[in-house]
């Protein structure tokens, strides 16, 4: 079935599989998966919500059971889906943990892939690109499907999407500790997504995706090339070329939809929600042409996108943006920070959204992304002891469905 341009949405959020006792990873998807469904399976349809396996054994994907037009109490669904998952876990001393990366795992020695369906594409990805990365193992987030129909919808969510992912970290960075230590980087997911795949660098591209805006150019231009590349590795013709494409927002023909990858996962499913309802309201705006027309969205090339980009994933919501052209596209005629951005769109936006989500994107705004907070919470103190202390505060605010607040 197809629908019209935010007719209805697909969210789904990745969460780690850690030890209740210590929050180190465990690989134990199999056995989730077995103690709800009593058999392994890659995934498992329970109501409104589905559970489906990752590349590694340690992540389970809690996502929509197909489109929904319900976004004001999706946070609630998702929350009693991490309940039943954290009482079904309590036999194996395990529970779920949210935030875009663990903050101690060493993926050189504890990575271990999904062994059981769909086992062989994993196994060639591993062959491929070594999977032992923090890229590739050590990295959770929020993907946000949104759909549209036929070319001139394309044109226009294209366009807008390639306009607003350069400063959608700024509101969902998580990802500020690999292996104890403060990488330099808020968002140090999106910083490795960038070249896990370097092997063949037409999967991601520059992350902010070509000037593309029908389904016969994304063709030639973005599923040709990987298509090409990945020609001597998968001899066996087992790989799709929508997964294979990795750019921070992706085109699905085969659904009809456009997937968002550049949104870390937050400590509760409602900071999740309301991040994705400001992402589509503002969306909205753009492809309106308040603001600005869909031909000077199109106008953007990916590498301008990218250095503004580049720039937030350091210092999310902290980052002053200079570029004055970027900024007139959103009326906006003064430099100020990525965070001022936000909370100049939010005014823009806020009539359309209701006053449960309002609540939420106002919490984040005035105190910062997730990885502001948890670099508050840290102190400088980068401890094991006291990174378990803080991280565990956020796996409580996933069980209770609450924000962190140090």
């Amino acid at each position: 079935m197809s629908y019209r341009l935010f007719e209805v949405f697909g969210i789904e959020l990745e969460y780690m599989l850690v030890k209740a006792t210590n929050l180190k990873i465990t690989p134990i998807v199999d056995k989730l998966m077995i103690l709800k469904n009593g058999s392994i399976t890659s995934d498992v349809s329970n109501g409104k919500i589905e559970w489906s396996n990752e590349l590694v054994a340690h992540v389970v994907e809690l996502k929509t059971n197909g489109p929904t037009k319900q976004l004001e109490d999706l946070d609630e669904l998702f929350h009693k889906n991490i309940k039943e998952i954290n009482k079904l876990l309590l036999v194996e001393d395990a529970k779920l943990m949210p935030s875009a990366s663990h903050p101690l795992m060493d993926p050189e020695k504890e990575m271990k892939l999904w062994a059981h369906h769909y086992s062989e594409i994993y196994a060639l990805y591993n062959k491929i690109f070594d999977c032992r990365g923090h890229g590739w193992s050590n990295v959770q987030s929020m993907h946000l499907n949104l759909p549209f129909y036929g070319d001139e919808e394309f044109g226009k969510l294209h366009a807008a999407i390639r306009i607003l992912l350069p400063i959608i970290p700024a509101l969902s960075a998580s990802s500020p500790i690999f292996e104890g230590k403060n990488t330099g980087f808020l968002d140090s997911r999106m910083e490795v997504y960038k070249t896990n795949q370097k092997e063949i660098p037409e999967m991601t591209g520059k992350v902010i995706p070509e000037q593309v805006f029908n389904k016969e150019d994304y063709k030639k231009q973005i599923f040709d090339p990987i298509n090409n590349a990945i020609a001597p590795f998968d001899t066996d013709n087992i790989l799709d070329k929508h997964f294979l494409n990795s750019r921070g927002a992706i085109a699905r023909f085969d659904r009809n939809a456009i997937e968002i990858r550049v949104i870390d996962i937050q400590e509760c499913p409602k900071a999740d929600i309301a991040i994705a309802v400001l992402i589509i309201e503002t969306l909205k705006l753009l492809v309106s042409e308040e603001l600005v027309s869909i031909e000077d969205q199109k106008n953007w090339h990916e590498d301008e996108l990218f250095a503004i980009f580049n720039d937030i994933i350091e210092d999310a919501e902290n980052t002053h943006i200079t570029n004055s052209r970027y900024l007139n596209l959103f009326d906006v005629h003064a430099e100020c920070t990525a965070g001022e951005l936000w909370e100049t769109l939010y005014e823009r936006v806020s009539d359309g959204i209701s006053p449960k989500h309002r609540k939420s994107i106002e919490f984040i705004l005035s105190h910062g992304s997730l990885a502001t907070r948890i670099q508050k919470g840290i102190f400088n103190d980068y401890s094991p002891a006291n990174i378990n202390s803080v991280y565990s505060e956020l796996v409580t605010c996933l069980e209770t469905n609450n924000f962190y607040k140090p």
